[in-house]
Protein backbone atom coordinates (compact mmCIF):
# COMPACT_ATOMS: atom_id res chain seq x y z
CA UNK A 1 0.00 0.00 0.00
CA UNK A 2 2.21 2.55 1.43
CA UNK A 3 6.09 3.36 1.41
CA UNK A 4 6.57 4.25 5.02
CA UNK A 5 10.38 5.49 6.63
CA UNK A 6 10.74 4.05 9.97
CA UNK A 7 13.37 5.89 11.69
CA UNK A 8 14.58 4.46 15.53
CA UNK A 9 18.05 4.29 17.21
CA UNK A 10 16.50 1.42 19.10
CA UNK A 11 17.08 -1.80 17.02
CA UNK A 12 14.51 -3.78 19.14
CA UNK A 13 12.00 -1.04 18.40
CA UNK A 14 12.62 0.19 14.85
CA UNK A 15 12.36 -3.75 14.17
CA UNK A 16 9.11 -4.28 15.60
CA UNK A 17 7.76 -1.00 14.02
CA UNK A 18 8.66 -1.96 10.84
CA UNK A 19 7.19 -5.21 11.23
CA UNK A 20 3.97 -3.66 12.32
CA UNK A 21 3.61 -1.49 9.82
CA UNK A 22 4.85 -4.50 7.49
CA UNK A 23 2.19 -6.93 8.58
CA UNK A 24 -0.50 -3.94 7.74
CA UNK A 25 0.43 -4.35 4.02
CA UNK A 26 2.97 -1.20 4.03
CA UNK A 27 5.97 -1.20 2.70
CA UNK A 28 8.62 -0.62 5.97
CA UNK A 29 12.21 1.08 5.21
CA UNK A 30 13.95 0.68 7.95
CA UNK A 31 16.34 3.73 8.95
CA UNK A 32 18.23 3.24 12.67
CA UNK A 33 19.92 6.74 11.90
CA UNK A 34 19.24 10.51 11.51
CA UNK A 35 22.18 9.75 8.97
CA UNK A 36 20.36 7.21 6.91
CA UNK A 37 17.05 8.23 7.42
CA UNK A 38 18.61 11.97 5.04
CA UNK A 39 20.13 9.60 3.16
CA UNK A 40 16.64 7.46 1.98
CA UNK A 41 14.60 10.75 2.30
CA UNK A 42 17.04 12.06 -0.58
CA UNK A 43 17.10 8.98 -2.90
CA UNK A 44 13.52 7.62 -2.15
CA UNK A 45 9.73 9.38 -2.23
CA UNK A 46 7.84 8.21 1.04
CA UNK A 47 4.11 8.35 1.70
CA UNK A 48 4.68 8.73 5.62
CA UNK A 49 7.27 8.66 8.13
CA UNK A 50 7.18 7.06 11.34
CA UNK A 51 10.23 8.50 14.06
CA UNK A 52 11.51 8.68 17.37
CA UNK A 53 12.36 11.74 19.13
CA UNK A 54 15.17 10.78 21.05
CA UNK A 55 18.08 9.70 18.77
CA UNK A 56 20.67 8.88 20.51
CA UNK A 57 23.22 11.93 20.53
CA UNK A 58 21.60 13.04 17.15
CA UNK A 59 18.37 15.52 17.35
CA UNK A 60 14.73 14.62 16.49
CA UNK A 61 13.64 18.45 15.69
CA UNK A 62 17.25 18.48 13.35
CA UNK A 63 15.88 15.56 11.34
CA UNK A 64 11.85 16.96 11.74
CA UNK A 65 13.60 20.40 10.43
CA UNK A 66 15.06 18.09 7.20
CA UNK A 67 12.39 16.01 6.70
CA UNK A 68 9.84 18.77 6.18
CA UNK A 69 12.51 20.43 3.74
CA UNK A 70 12.98 17.17 1.69
CA UNK A 71 9.31 15.66 2.02
CA UNK A 72 5.30 16.73 1.99
CA UNK A 73 4.96 13.21 3.60
CA UNK A 74 2.73 13.46 7.11
CA UNK A 75 5.46 12.71 9.92
CA UNK A 76 4.66 10.79 12.92
CA UNK A 77 6.64 10.96 16.22
CA UNK A 78 6.48 7.74 18.34
CA UNK A 79 8.48 8.25 21.64
CA UNK A 80 8.59 8.52 25.55
CA UNK A 81 9.49 12.25 25.05
CA UNK A 82 6.57 12.96 23.25
CA UNK A 83 6.27 16.39 25.87
CA UNK A 84 9.88 17.73 24.93
CA UNK A 85 9.22 17.07 21.30
CA UNK A 86 5.88 18.79 20.99
CA UNK A 87 7.33 21.67 23.22
CA UNK A 88 9.33 21.66 20.21
CA UNK A 89 9.62 24.81 17.90
CA UNK A 90 8.87 24.91 14.20
CA UNK A 91 8.32 22.80 12.50
CA UNK A 92 5.96 19.96 13.82
CA UNK A 93 5.08 16.08 13.51
CA UNK A 94 1.65 15.83 12.09
CA UNK A 95 0.87 13.50 14.94
CA UNK A 96 2.77 12.79 18.53
CA UNK A 97 2.17 9.15 20.07
CA UNK A 98 3.03 8.16 23.23
CA UNK A 99 5.88 4.92 24.20
CA UNK A 100 4.69 2.25 24.06
CA UNK A 101 2.30 2.70 21.21
CA UNK A 102 -0.53 -0.10 20.47
CA UNK A 103 -0.09 -1.42 17.23
CA UNK A 104 -3.83 -1.23 16.52
CA UNK A 105 -3.53 2.62 17.06
CA UNK A 106 -0.56 3.53 14.91
CA UNK A 107 -1.20 1.95 11.70
CA UNK A 108 -4.92 3.68 12.30
CA UNK A 109 -3.79 6.56 12.59
CA UNK A 110 -1.00 6.03 9.81
CA UNK A 111 -3.65 5.19 7.47
CA UNK A 112 -5.93 8.25 8.17
CA UNK A 113 -2.79 10.61 7.66
CA UNK A 114 -2.78 8.81 3.82
CA UNK A 115 -6.25 9.17 3.18
CA UNK A 116 -6.53 12.02 0.17
CA UNK A 117 -8.81 14.09 2.10
CA UNK A 118 -6.48 13.93 5.42
CA UNK A 119 -3.74 15.08 3.37
CA UNK A 120 -5.37 17.82 1.06
CA UNK A 121 -6.63 19.29 4.58
CA UNK A 122 -3.40 19.10 6.46
CA UNK A 123 -2.30 20.62 3.01
CA UNK A 124 -4.34 23.42 3.28
CA UNK A 125 -4.00 24.53 6.94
Amino acid sequence: MARILCVDDESDALLLKCAILDRAGHTAIPAPSVTQALAHLRTTPFDAIVMDWQLGAEDGHLLLQQIKQLSAAPVIVVSGYVFRAFQSSEPTADIYLEKPVDPSELVTILETLLRPSANAASLAS
